[in-house]
């Protein structure tokens, strides 16, 4: 990864890319470790995590992982899913977060340097150029690794850096101790670790 000591970094997680994007590769994300890696790289100013979350739900799994993240270091931005009924008569639960996370980086582009993305949707590639105009350096987080890959072919040409996800398993993957290899089947909602995504 092309990082600088004196960068102003801010992070933008698009949560349930990135869920699906380790689930993809088979490990579980210690939140904690992935933001001290990037703290360690230059300035880090802010991490933002974004997930829609269904309201109505007596419990949703993700939101103990939610408020850990609320508590260490994350800035968190939430909305409830809208529940629809589809041309087929299925019902069908939205929470697109693509909003939210691309005003948010619009507004910060002028405090940072660099801007790392989680995510590997191509509707942000005009985000991406948008900032880049700006002189902010933007990296994409994601993988080509899994099968179909997860992020689009036009988002990692118009990202100055494209990290591929798997290289950073040994840097931020979640291990509980005496265990090595852990897969989303057999790992228990953990507050530290990754949870089940509700989008």
């Amino acid at each position: 990864m092309l990082f600088y000591p004196q960068e102003r970094i801010g992070l933008f997680i698009d949560g349930s890319n990135l869920y699906a994007a380790a689930k993809a590769l088979n490990f579980d994300i210690d939140y904690k470790r992935l933001l001290e890696l990037f703290a360690a790289k230059g300035h880090l100013i802010r991490a933002f995590y974004y997930t829609a979350l269904i309201e109505d739900q007596e419990y949703s799994p993700i939101r103990p992982l939610i408020d850990w993240l609320d508590y260490n270091g994350y800035t968190m931005v939430t909305k409830p899913t809208k529940e629809f009924t589809d041309a087929f008569g299925q019902r069908k639960i939205k929470g697109n977060m693509d909003i939210e996370l691309a005003i948010d980086v619009m507004e910060m582009a002028e405090h940072l340097d660099h801007v790392v993305l989680f995510s590997g949707d191509g509707d942000f590639r005009r985000l991406v150029d948008a900032i880049q105009r700006r002189g902010v350096r933007v990296t994409i987080v994601s993988t080509i690794r899994s099968k179909p890959p997860m992020v689009a072919d036009e988002l990692r040409r118009q990202a100055d850096n494209f990290v591929e996800l798997l290289d950073l398993q040994p840097s931020i993957q979640r291990n509980l101790p005496g265990r090595e290899e852990r897969t989303h089947a057999n790992t228990p909602a953990s507050p530290s670790g990754s949870m089940l995504e509700s989008v």
